[in-house]
Protein backbone atom coordinates (compact mmCIF):
# COMPACT_ATOMS: atom_id res chain seq x y z
CA UNK A 1 0.00 0.00 0.00
CA UNK A 2 1.26 3.47 -0.90
CA UNK A 3 0.22 5.48 2.19
CA UNK A 4 -1.40 8.88 1.89
CA UNK A 5 1.32 10.40 4.05
CA UNK A 6 4.22 9.33 6.23
CA UNK A 7 7.20 10.93 7.97
CA UNK A 8 10.55 10.88 6.19
CA UNK A 9 13.13 9.80 8.77
CA UNK A 10 16.68 8.51 8.36
CA UNK A 11 19.83 7.54 10.20
CA UNK A 12 20.54 11.18 11.06
CA UNK A 13 17.44 11.37 13.27
CA UNK A 14 18.24 7.97 14.77
CA UNK A 15 21.80 9.02 15.62
CA UNK A 16 20.63 12.36 17.03
CA UNK A 17 18.14 10.61 19.31
CA UNK A 18 20.80 8.14 20.41
CA UNK A 19 23.20 10.97 21.31
CA UNK A 20 20.55 12.51 23.55
CA UNK A 21 19.78 9.17 25.20
CA UNK A 22 23.48 8.57 25.86
CA UNK A 23 23.89 12.10 27.24
CA UNK A 24 21.59 11.26 30.15
CA UNK A 25 19.56 14.48 29.69
CA UNK A 26 16.19 13.86 28.02
CA UNK A 27 14.03 16.77 29.23
CA UNK A 28 14.06 20.34 27.95
CA UNK A 29 17.62 21.60 27.68
CA UNK A 30 20.38 22.44 25.20
CA UNK A 31 18.74 20.71 22.23
CA UNK A 32 15.52 22.67 22.67
CA UNK A 33 17.44 25.95 22.88
CA UNK A 34 19.39 25.07 19.74
CA UNK A 35 16.22 24.07 17.87
CA UNK A 36 14.63 27.43 18.71
CA UNK A 37 17.70 29.33 17.49
CA UNK A 38 17.94 27.32 14.26
CA UNK A 39 14.23 27.80 13.62
CA UNK A 40 14.69 31.57 13.95
CA UNK A 41 17.62 31.40 11.54
CA UNK A 42 15.54 29.48 8.99
CA UNK A 43 12.84 32.17 9.11
CA UNK A 44 15.30 35.11 9.20
CA UNK A 45 14.25 36.06 12.71
CA UNK A 46 16.59 37.26 15.46
CA UNK A 47 17.44 34.63 18.05
CA UNK A 48 15.05 34.55 20.95
CA UNK A 49 11.93 35.08 18.83
CA UNK A 50 10.79 31.42 18.89
CA UNK A 51 9.72 29.13 21.68
CA UNK A 52 9.40 25.35 21.31
CA UNK A 53 6.43 23.63 22.92
CA UNK A 54 4.84 20.21 23.22
CA UNK A 55 2.43 20.37 20.26
CA UNK A 56 0.87 22.59 17.63
CA UNK A 57 -2.31 22.78 19.69
CA UNK A 58 -0.27 23.95 22.69
CA UNK A 59 1.36 26.55 20.44
CA UNK A 60 -2.04 27.88 19.39
CA UNK A 61 -3.36 28.01 22.95
CA UNK A 62 -0.25 29.88 24.10
CA UNK A 63 -0.51 32.35 21.20
CA UNK A 64 -4.12 33.05 22.18
CA UNK A 65 -3.12 33.39 25.82
CA UNK A 66 -0.35 35.84 24.91
CA UNK A 67 -2.85 38.21 23.27
CA UNK A 68 -5.27 37.94 26.20
CA UNK A 69 -7.99 36.02 24.35
CA UNK A 70 -10.10 35.36 27.42
CA UNK A 71 -13.67 36.66 26.82
CA UNK A 72 -12.65 38.05 23.42
CA UNK A 73 -14.11 37.04 20.04
CA UNK A 74 -11.83 34.85 17.94
CA UNK A 75 -12.57 34.33 14.25
CA UNK A 76 -11.36 31.16 12.58
CA UNK A 77 -12.35 29.15 9.51
CA UNK A 78 -14.91 26.36 9.75
CA UNK A 79 -12.77 24.37 7.29
CA UNK A 80 -10.07 23.34 9.78
CA UNK A 81 -9.18 20.70 12.34
CA UNK A 82 -10.79 20.64 15.77
CA UNK A 83 -7.57 21.85 17.43
CA UNK A 84 -8.61 25.43 16.63
CA UNK A 85 -11.93 25.13 18.41
CA UNK A 86 -10.30 23.34 21.34
CA UNK A 87 -7.57 25.96 21.76
CA UNK A 88 -10.06 28.83 21.54
CA UNK A 89 -12.22 27.15 24.18
CA UNK A 90 -9.24 26.48 26.45
CA UNK A 91 -8.28 30.15 26.18
CA UNK A 92 -11.75 31.16 27.39
CA UNK A 93 -12.58 32.99 24.16
CA UNK A 94 -15.77 33.24 22.13
CA UNK A 95 -15.66 31.64 18.70
CA UNK A 96 -16.72 33.32 15.49
CA UNK A 97 -16.81 30.86 12.59
CA UNK A 98 -15.99 32.03 9.07
CA UNK A 99 -16.41 30.36 5.68
CA UNK A 100 -13.49 29.90 3.29
CA UNK A 101 -13.10 31.95 0.14
CA UNK A 102 -14.80 30.55 -2.95
CA UNK A 103 -12.64 27.89 -4.59
CA UNK A 104 -9.90 28.10 -1.96
CA UNK A 105 -9.28 26.26 1.33
CA UNK A 106 -8.33 29.46 3.20
CA UNK A 107 -10.45 31.81 5.30
CA UNK A 108 -12.61 34.47 3.63
CA UNK A 109 -10.54 37.39 4.86
CA UNK A 110 -13.06 39.93 3.62
CA UNK A 111 -15.36 38.63 6.34
CA UNK A 112 -12.65 39.25 8.94
CA UNK A 113 -11.96 42.72 7.58
CA UNK A 114 -15.67 43.60 7.60
CA UNK A 115 -16.60 42.23 11.03
CA UNK A 116 -13.36 43.00 12.91
CA UNK A 117 -13.25 40.33 15.61
CA UNK A 118 -10.82 40.87 18.47
CA UNK A 119 -8.55 38.09 17.19
CA UNK A 120 -8.40 36.11 13.94
CA UNK A 121 -6.66 32.80 13.32
CA UNK A 122 -5.54 32.55 9.68
CA UNK A 123 -4.61 29.12 8.35
CA UNK A 124 -2.36 28.70 5.34
CA UNK A 125 -4.11 25.48 4.33
CA UNK A 126 -2.30 22.78 2.35
CA UNK A 127 0.72 25.10 2.06
CA UNK A 128 -1.21 27.77 0.12
CA UNK A 129 -0.40 31.09 1.82
CA UNK A 130 -2.92 33.82 2.62
CA UNK A 131 -2.13 37.44 1.81
CA UNK A 132 -3.78 39.85 4.20
CA UNK A 133 -3.64 43.27 5.74
CA UNK A 134 -4.32 43.60 9.45
CA UNK A 135 -7.53 45.49 10.28
CA UNK A 136 -7.05 48.04 13.03
CA UNK A 137 -7.65 46.56 16.46
CA UNK A 138 -7.48 42.91 15.34
CA UNK A 139 -4.75 40.57 16.56
CA UNK A 140 -3.72 38.07 13.88
CA UNK A 141 -2.40 34.61 14.70
CA UNK A 142 -1.08 32.78 11.63
CA UNK A 143 -1.50 29.00 11.75
CA UNK A 144 1.49 27.83 9.72
CA UNK A 145 1.26 24.14 10.61
CA UNK A 146 0.97 23.31 6.90
CA UNK A 147 3.03 26.16 5.43
CA UNK A 148 6.56 26.04 6.86
CA UNK A 149 8.68 27.42 4.01
CA UNK A 150 5.88 29.26 2.17
CA UNK A 151 6.27 33.01 1.69
CA UNK A 152 4.18 36.15 1.16
CA UNK A 153 6.07 39.01 -0.49
CA UNK A 154 9.36 37.18 0.16
CA UNK A 155 8.59 36.93 3.87
CA UNK A 156 7.92 33.60 5.62
CA UNK A 157 4.38 32.85 6.68
CA UNK A 158 4.00 33.57 10.38
CA UNK A 159 5.82 36.90 10.27
CA UNK A 160 3.04 39.20 9.09
CA UNK A 161 0.61 38.69 11.96
CA UNK A 162 1.22 39.15 15.68
CA UNK A 163 2.23 35.51 16.14
CA UNK A 164 2.81 32.41 14.05
CA UNK A 165 2.37 28.83 15.21
CA UNK A 166 3.75 25.57 13.82
CA UNK A 167 3.15 21.86 14.39
CA UNK A 168 5.70 19.06 14.17
CA UNK A 169 3.18 16.25 14.32
CA UNK A 170 4.19 13.03 12.54
CA UNK A 171 2.41 13.95 9.29
CA UNK A 172 3.51 17.58 9.10
CA UNK A 173 6.30 19.02 6.93
CA UNK A 174 8.87 18.10 9.57
CA UNK A 175 8.41 16.15 12.79
CA UNK A 176 10.07 16.31 16.18
CA UNK A 177 9.48 12.64 16.88
CA UNK A 178 5.69 12.50 16.58
CA UNK A 179 4.58 15.64 18.42
CA UNK A 180 5.88 19.14 19.01
CA UNK A 181 5.23 22.76 18.12
CA UNK A 182 6.73 26.24 17.89
CA UNK A 183 5.50 29.80 18.44
CA UNK A 184 7.22 32.72 16.70
CA UNK A 185 6.73 36.48 16.68
CA UNK A 186 8.43 39.66 15.53
CA UNK A 187 7.37 41.04 18.91
CA UNK A 188 9.79 39.51 21.40
CA UNK A 189 7.72 40.55 24.39
CA UNK A 190 5.02 38.10 23.25
CA UNK A 191 7.56 35.28 23.03
CA UNK A 192 8.95 36.22 26.43
CA UNK A 193 5.58 35.89 28.15
CA UNK A 194 4.98 32.51 26.44
CA UNK A 195 8.43 31.29 27.48
CA UNK A 196 7.70 32.37 31.04
CA UNK A 197 4.38 30.48 30.97
CA UNK A 198 6.14 27.33 29.69
CA UNK A 199 8.71 27.39 32.53
CA UNK A 200 6.18 26.04 34.98
CA UNK A 201 8.25 24.61 37.83
CA UNK A 202 10.44 25.93 40.66
CA UNK A 203 9.29 29.54 40.27
CA UNK A 204 9.34 31.86 43.26
CA UNK A 205 6.03 33.63 42.57
CA UNK A 206 2.30 32.82 42.49
CA UNK A 207 1.70 33.05 38.71
CA UNK A 208 -0.29 30.22 37.15
CA UNK A 209 1.66 28.27 34.52
CA UNK A 210 1.52 24.90 32.80
CA UNK A 211 3.95 22.32 31.43
CA UNK A 212 4.02 22.75 27.64
CA UNK A 213 7.71 21.90 27.33
CA UNK A 214 9.36 20.08 24.44
CA UNK A 215 11.97 17.44 25.33
CA UNK A 216 15.57 17.39 24.16
CA UNK A 217 14.84 14.03 22.53
CA UNK A 218 12.12 15.65 20.41
CA UNK A 219 14.23 18.72 19.64
CA UNK A 220 17.21 16.65 18.48
CA UNK A 221 15.00 14.93 15.92
CA UNK A 222 13.42 18.24 14.96
CA UNK A 223 16.83 19.82 14.34
CA UNK A 224 17.78 17.07 11.89
CA UNK A 225 14.42 17.41 10.14
CA UNK A 226 14.85 21.19 9.86
CA UNK A 227 18.23 20.69 8.16
CA UNK A 228 16.53 18.45 5.62
CA UNK A 229 13.53 20.74 5.08
CA UNK A 230 14.85 22.49 1.93
CA UNK A 231 15.34 19.09 0.28
CA UNK A 232 11.93 17.94 1.53
CA UNK A 233 10.26 21.00 0.01
CA UNK A 234 12.10 20.56 -3.30
CA UNK A 235 10.98 16.94 -3.53
CA UNK A 236 7.39 17.88 -2.75
CA UNK A 237 7.53 20.49 -5.51
CA UNK A 238 8.83 17.88 -7.96
CA UNK A 239 5.99 15.49 -7.14
CA UNK A 240 3.40 18.26 -7.38
CA UNK A 241 4.82 19.26 -10.79
CA UNK A 242 4.63 15.65 -12.01
CA UNK A 243 0.93 15.58 -11.12
CA UNK A 244 0.30 18.94 -12.78
CA UNK A 245 2.21 17.94 -15.91
CA UNK A 246 0.04 14.82 -16.11
CA UNK A 247 -3.07 17.00 -16.23
CA UNK A 248 -4.34 16.83 -12.64
CA UNK A 249 -6.33 19.88 -11.55
CA UNK A 250 -4.86 20.66 -8.13
CA UNK A 251 -5.63 23.37 -5.59
CA UNK A 252 -2.98 26.06 -5.94
CA UNK A 253 -2.31 29.77 -5.65
CA UNK A 254 -4.53 31.77 -8.00
CA UNK A 255 -2.84 32.84 -11.22
CA UNK A 256 -3.09 36.54 -10.37
CA UNK A 257 -1.35 35.95 -7.02
CA UNK A 258 1.68 34.11 -8.41
CA UNK A 259 4.79 36.12 -7.71
CA UNK A 260 3.95 37.53 -4.31
CA UNK A 261 2.59 34.23 -2.91
CA UNK A 262 4.97 31.26 -2.97
CA UNK A 263 3.28 28.06 -1.75
CA UNK A 264 4.82 24.85 -0.52
CA UNK A 265 3.30 21.47 -1.37
CA UNK A 266 2.11 20.10 1.94
CA UNK A 267 -0.77 18.43 0.13
CA UNK A 268 -1.65 17.62 -3.47
CA UNK A 269 -5.39 18.23 -3.39
CA UNK A 270 -7.31 17.29 -6.51
CA UNK A 271 -10.42 19.21 -7.55
CA UNK A 272 -13.01 16.67 -8.72
CA UNK A 273 -16.74 15.95 -8.92
CA UNK A 274 -16.02 12.25 -8.28
CA UNK A 275 -14.09 11.99 -5.00
CA UNK A 276 -15.53 8.65 -3.87
CA UNK A 277 -14.89 7.03 -7.24
CA UNK A 278 -11.27 8.23 -7.28
CA UNK A 279 -10.59 7.13 -3.71
CA UNK A 280 -12.05 3.69 -4.43
CA UNK A 281 -10.10 3.28 -7.67
CA UNK A 282 -6.84 4.19 -5.97
CA UNK A 283 -7.61 1.90 -3.03
CA UNK A 284 -8.19 -1.03 -5.37
CA UNK A 285 -4.62 -0.43 -6.56
CA UNK A 286 -3.16 -0.20 -3.04
CA UNK A 287 -2.93 3.58 -2.98
CA UNK A 288 -4.37 5.55 -0.08
CA UNK A 289 -6.17 8.84 -0.82
CA UNK A 290 -8.52 10.82 1.41
CA UNK A 291 -11.01 13.65 1.48
CA UNK A 292 -8.79 16.14 3.36
CA UNK A 293 -11.67 17.42 5.51
CA UNK A 294 -15.00 15.58 5.52
CA UNK A 295 -18.31 17.43 5.84
CA UNK A 296 -18.83 16.03 9.35
CA UNK A 297 -15.46 17.51 10.37
CA UNK A 298 -16.49 21.09 9.62
CA UNK A 299 -16.55 23.16 12.80
CA UNK A 300 -20.08 24.46 12.27
CA UNK A 301 -23.40 23.82 10.56
CA UNK A 302 -22.39 23.06 6.97
CA UNK A 303 -25.52 24.71 5.57
CA UNK A 304 -24.20 28.08 6.78
CA UNK A 305 -20.81 27.70 5.08
CA UNK A 306 -21.37 26.78 1.42
CA UNK A 307 -17.79 27.27 0.25
CA UNK A 308 -16.40 25.01 2.96
CA UNK A 309 -19.08 22.42 2.23
CA UNK A 310 -18.13 22.52 -1.45
CA UNK A 311 -14.52 21.81 -0.47
CA UNK A 312 -15.57 18.68 1.42
CA UNK A 313 -17.56 17.39 -1.55
CA UNK A 314 -15.17 18.13 -4.41
CA UNK A 315 -11.62 17.46 -3.24
CA UNK A 316 -9.34 14.44 -2.84
CA UNK A 317 -5.85 14.50 -1.35
CA UNK A 318 -3.40 12.14 -3.04
CA UNK A 319 0.08 11.11 -1.79
CA UNK A 320 2.72 13.87 -1.81
CA UNK A 321 5.68 13.46 0.56
CA UNK A 322 9.47 13.38 0.22
CA UNK A 323 9.99 9.60 0.32
CA UNK A 324 7.43 9.00 -2.43
CA UNK A 325 9.34 7.63 -5.43
CA UNK A 326 8.93 8.56 -9.08
CA UNK A 327 7.76 4.98 -9.71
CA UNK A 328 5.02 5.41 -7.13
CA UNK A 329 4.02 8.81 -8.50
CA UNK A 330 3.79 7.37 -12.00
CA UNK A 331 1.69 4.49 -10.71
CA UNK A 332 -0.74 6.96 -9.13
CA UNK A 333 -0.92 8.90 -12.40
CA UNK A 334 -1.47 5.70 -14.36
CA UNK A 335 -4.25 4.49 -12.05
CA UNK A 336 -5.94 7.86 -12.44
CA UNK A 337 -6.01 7.15 -16.19
CA UNK A 338 -3.69 10.00 -17.12
CA UNK A 339 -0.83 8.13 -18.75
Amino acid sequence: MIPHNKPTLGKEEEEAALRVIRSGWLAQGHQVNAFEDEFCQFLNLPQGHAVAVSSGTAALFLALWAVNANNKTVAFPVYACSALRNAVSMAGAKEYLVDVAEGLPNIDFENVRKNKPDIAILLHMFGIPVDFDTPEGVNIIEDCCQSLGATVDDKATGLKGDLGIFSFYATKLITSGGHGGMVISKEKHLIDVIRDYREFDCRNDDKKRFNFQMTDLQAAIGREQLRKLPDFLNRREEIFAMYKDAGLDLLDVKEEDRGNLIPIRYRAVLKTDRPEEIIERLSENNIKAIVPIEDWELLGDSSRFPNALQMTKKTVSIPCYPSLTDTEVNKIIQVMGLS
